[in-house]
């Protein structure tokens, strides 16, 4: 899992309330077992054409947003069904980071446990980001995960709620066996006294 210590992006703004996962990756991509190639299909009925052609009005589509890695969405993002693949999508197109109000709770743990950091922000603020992205596309705004904290380009800073064990797995670059893998030796010797 790939590190995550801070993170300065351009935000793409996705206003869409209730997005489920089956609209974050369609059921009919969920064949694969591996990662690879699904950041292609991210939103899929939504960024393509029935002739696999993009939809120029899809934010993904739009030149100004290209390459941003914080995806800032609308309410009770990720709700649905508890595919895993839906992370797997959002940080194969290369997203980092989730910005919303609430989060579906299998979405947010499948999220963290992927190397995607779910961010919870009070209305105003979640309000405030969608205008900044509407009225400067080229803005960046600022992520600390050790600090907790979402830095606008005003200089506020907004503070944000993680689990204290997602929060380290996520410093350290580990999933969960990963983390607990790093007390091998100590496992080791219990076990060899025990006996």
């Amino acid at each position: 899992m790939a590190q995550f210590k801070s993170l300065t992006s351009r935000i793409v703004p996705l206003p869409a309330n209730d997005v489920d996962t089956d609209q974050i990756i369609p059921a009919r991509f969920l064949k694969a077992i591996s990662k690879d190639g699904m950041g292609d299909n991210l939103f899929s009925d939504w960024r393509y054409n029935a002739d696999g052609s993009p939809k120029k009005d899809f934010v993904l589509n739009k030149e100004e947003y290209r390459g941003a890695q914080i995806l800032l969405a609308g309410d009770n993002f990720g709700c649905g069904s508890s595919r895993e693949h839906a992370p797997w999508a959002l940080t194969g197109y290369g997203f980092r980071a989730v910005i919303s109000t609430s989060f579906a709770d299998i979405f947010r743990n499948n999220a963290l446990k992927n190397g995607l950091l779910p961010i919870i922000v009070d209305a105003e603020t979640h309000h405030d980001l969608f205008d900044l992205a509407e009225e400067s596309p080229r803005a960046e705004i600022s992520i600390d995960l050790k600090t907790q904290t979402v830095t606008l380009p005003n200089g506020k800073k907004v503070s944000f709620p993680i689990d204290g064990f997602a929060k380290t797995c996520l410093l350290e670059g580990v999933d969960e066996l990963g983390y607990l893998l790093k007390f091998e030796k100590q496992v080791a010797a219990y076990e060899a006294a025990r006996l």
